[in-house]
């Protein structure tokens, strides 16, 4: 199956490859660190980890509202210790 150059525009950001471009003087030490650095920013390896297993929207959702609510928390006990 080819790709037309309209139908790349569509592709999510999560399918498209990492392409890391040697500058001079690099050596694969500073390569490596630079795509594993990209790699975090594109979230590569937590999407994978989602994947891997499926959860209901429902324990999503729960798990969102509890992050939530820790997060509101840490910043009220920083606010009253500041």
């Amino acid at each position: 199956m080819a790709l037309n150059r309209d139908a790349i525009g569509s592709i999510p950001a999560s399918h498209t490859m990492i392409i890391i471009n040697k500058q001079n003087g690099d050596s694969i030490d500073k390569m490596l660190k630079r795509y594993k650095n990209k790699s975090r920013q594109c979230k590569v390896i937590e999407e994978l980890k989602e994947r891997k297993t499926f959860t209901k929207p429902s324990v999503k959702r729960r798990e969102e509202i509890k992050d939530a609510i820790f997060r509101q928390k840490v910043r009220s006990d920083k606010e009253k210790n500041s």
